[in-house]
C-alpha cells in the first residue's frame, strides 16, 4: 500500500556508481573478515577454533543479507552481476540465489495477505510460543530440504513449489541447485580422503551456529506487526540500530524502508528513516529493545 501523503519513504531510486562503491566495498570487508575466520578456525587452539567459528558463522549471515540485496537488483547498475554475486553469496548456508529471489519476490507482493511466501523458518502469522520460536530458531532441517532439492534437480524432478516459475528461471534454479550439489559433493569427498577435520573446521560446524544466528537477525522484520494488513506502516517493523548492526544486516534493520521501495539501494534507506520515525507504528530502537518486547509477551502468553 503506497501513501498519497509520503514524501521520501515510498520514492524510488535508481542504482548509482556511489551504490556500487558501497557494495564492493562490502563484498571486500566479508572476504577479509572470512579468510580471518578461516585462518582462526585452522588453528590448533580450540579458543581460536570457536572464535574462527563464531566469525565464519557471522560472515554466512552477513552474506545472504547481501545476497538479499542482489537478488533486489540493488546493488549494480546492470541486471547481469546480481547472479553472478549472488549465487555464491548464498552458497555457505545453503540459500539457491534464484529459489530465494523469486519466494522473496512474492513475499513482497504479497505481504499481509494469506499467500506470502516468505522464505526463511517462521510464520509470524502463527501464535508465539518458545517452543514455535526454539524450532524456528534451529530449523536444520531445512537444511536436508535443500539437500533433497539438490538430489531431485540432478535427477531431472526438481519443481517450484509455490506457484508459477518461467521456464527461464526455473532453467536456473535447477543449474544453481547443481552448483551447489557440487560444492556438497566437493566437501563430501575432502571428508572422505581424510580432510573432513577442514570442513567440520570452516563450514558445518560454522552452519551450526550461523543458522541460529541468521534466524534472529530475519525474526524482528515482521513479528508483533499487523499481520492483517499490506499497509507497510503497520504490517513491518523497522529497527534503527547502531552502525554496526546496520552494517551486518545490510541496512535490512530499516525493513520498513525496504519494503515501501524495495529496489532502492539499501545504503540509501537511513535516509527514510526519520519519516519511518513520525509515520510507522512498529519501530525500534535496537534489537534489544525488539527481543526484550518478544521477551514480554512470551511471558504474557504462557500466564
Amino acid at each position: 500500500m503506497t501513501h498519497p501523503a509520503a514524501g521520501l519513504l515510498f520514492a524510488r531510486a535508481r542504482t548509482s556508481a556511489a551504490d556500487e562503491r558501497v557494495f564492493l566495498t562490502k563484498l571486500a570487508v566479508l572476504g577479509v573478515l572470512t579468510a580471518l575466520g578461516v585462518a582462526l578456525a585452522l588453528r590448533p587452539e580450540p579458543f581460536a577454533l570457536i572464535a574462527g567459528a563464531l566469525l565464519l558463522a557471522a560472515m554466512y549471515t552477513h552474506a545472504v543479507e547481501l545476497q538479499h540485496q542482489a537478488l533486489h537488483h540493488s546493488a549494480f547498475r546492470a541486471a547481469w552481476p546480481h547472479r553472478l554475486v549472488g549465487v555464491p553469496l548464498g552458497l555457505p548456508l545453503l540459500v539457491v540465489y534464484t529459489n530465494y529471489r523469486v519466494r522473496h519476490l512474492q513475499h513482497h507482493r504479497y505481504l499481509g495477505t494469506p499467500n506470502d511466501t516468505e522464505f526463511f523458518g517462521f510464520d509470524t502469522r502463527t501464535p508465539i510460543t518458545a517452543a514455535l520460536l526454539l524450532r524456528g530458531m534451529f530449523d536444520y532441517a531445512r537444511l536436508l530440504v535443500v539437500v533433497r532439492d539438490v538430489l531431485r534437480a540432478a535427477t531431472g524432478r526438481w519443481r517450484y513449489e509455490h506457484g508459477h516459475l518461467s521456464a527461464t528461471m526455473r532453467r536456473r534454479a535447477i543449474t544453481e541447485h547443481l552448483v551447489l550439489g557440487a560444492l556438497l559433493l566437493a566437501a563430501v569427498t575432502l571428508a572422505a580422503t581424510g580432510r573432513h577435520d577442514l570442513v567440520l573446521r570452516i563450514w558445518l560446524l560454522p552452519l551450526l551456529f550461523a543458522v541460529p544466528m541468521h534466524f534472529l537477525v530475519e525474526l524482528p522484520e515482521h513479528l508483533l506487526c499487523d499481520t492483517d494488513t499490506t499497509d507497510v506502516l503497520r504490517n513491518t517493523r523497522s529497527i534503527r540500530g547502531s552502525r554496526l548492526t546496520t552494517w551486518f544486516t545490510n541496512g535490512n534493520n530499516l525493513h520498513i524502508e525496504h519494503h515501501a521501495a524495495m529496489s532502492v539501494p539499501l545504503n540509501q534507506l537511513p535516509a527514510r528513516h526519520p519519516e519511518v520515525q513520525q509515520r510507522a507504528v512498529h519501530v525500534e530502537r535496537t534489537y534489544l529493545d525488539f527481543y526484550r518486547t518478544l521477551w514480554r509477551e512470551l511471558r504474557a502468553a504462557r500466564r
